[in-house]
């Protein structure tokens, strides 16, 4: 219990300081096209004999590569390609794992295992997570200005294409490190319900990292012990919880909830200008 709290708490942190990226730009179904895509890498890696992470990482990144090089070289719309490459690549990987023999579960790729974790995948996913923050964090400020004014980006002479392709490496790592919580299916609200909750709350971005770091790392404490005495699914539960509190700040969030814009309204009225 407790390798997974601490392993759960650092899953949420690097998954919720992405997911306020993805969900500014707009890009949270390719959290779910690069969790999917990684099926085949890990089949790969384990035939092979190298780390389950490796195979994951390497088909992540190459699923990104994959749809902005598509994109860019035809008339199909981004999302119509991220539909394409994810389910193929996720069908690719069902196909080379059902001709496998092996001694490796399924359910424990989708659904994530993390009251089962060992001490090594633990130290590993802590060090992974440790330098998906500090990267994460460092170069935050360059991530926000080409997310908003790509023009802005340009002037000062940022990299654009090699900051794309830095937050789809930190992307295909943050599915790696979440690989052994909550399992390819649940990191995808992993990706995206954090980053909702903080902008719910607040205009400010680095307010609203916050707001999503602690949102997620509190769900993820509170779903693991519930899960614990209700013996349930660990990923499910800990999902479960992030929706909760997700329709908690849609309906109390003082500024954008539904109950807080409604108290605006009623303030302004009651108060003309």
């Amino acid at each position: 219990m407790r390798d997974a709290l601490w392993v759960g708490m650092m899953v949420a942190a690097t998954c919720a300081m992405l997911s306020c990226f993805l969900v500014l730009r707009g890009w949270s179904l390719m959290g779910d096209a690069v969790s999917h895509a990684v099926l085949p890498g890990i089949v790969v890696a384990y035939g092979v004999g190298l780390p389950l992470a490796v195979g994951a990482f390497v088909a992540g990144l190459f699923c990104s590569i994959a749809t902005g090089f598509i994109q860019r070289n035809s008339r199909v719309k981004k999302d119509t390609v991220m539909g394409v490459v994810f389910t193929g690549m996720f069908a690719l990987g069902l196909v080379m794992f059902s001709r496998m023999e092996s001694d490796l579960h399924l359910d424990h790729i989708l659904l994530g295992n993390i009251l089962g974790i060992s001490r090594s995948q633990a130290l590993q996913t802590l060090i992974l997570g440790a330098v998906l923050l500090l990267v994460t964090w460092v170069k935050r400020r360059d991530l926000l200005l080409v997310s908003f004014d790509r023009g802005q980006a340009k002037v000062l002479a940022l990299p654009e294409r090699l900051l794309d392709y830095l937050l789809l490496s930190l992307l295909s790592l943050a599915i790696v490190v979440s690989l052994q919580a909550v399992g390819l299916i649940l990191v995808v609200a992993m990706l995206v319900t954090p980053g909702s909750v903080g902008l719910l709350w607040t205009d400010r971005f680095d307010r609203m990292l916050l707001i999503a770091v602690g949102s997620a790392v509190a769900s993820t404490a509170s779903g693991i012990l519930i899960s614990y005495h209700l013996d349930a699914s660990t990923g499910g539960c800990i999902v479960l919880v992030q929706a909760l509190v997700f329709c908690a700040s849609l309906a109390f969030a003082p500024k954008y909830g539904w109950l807080g814009r409604r108290m605006n309204r009623r303030k302004g009225k009651e108060n003309p200008v």
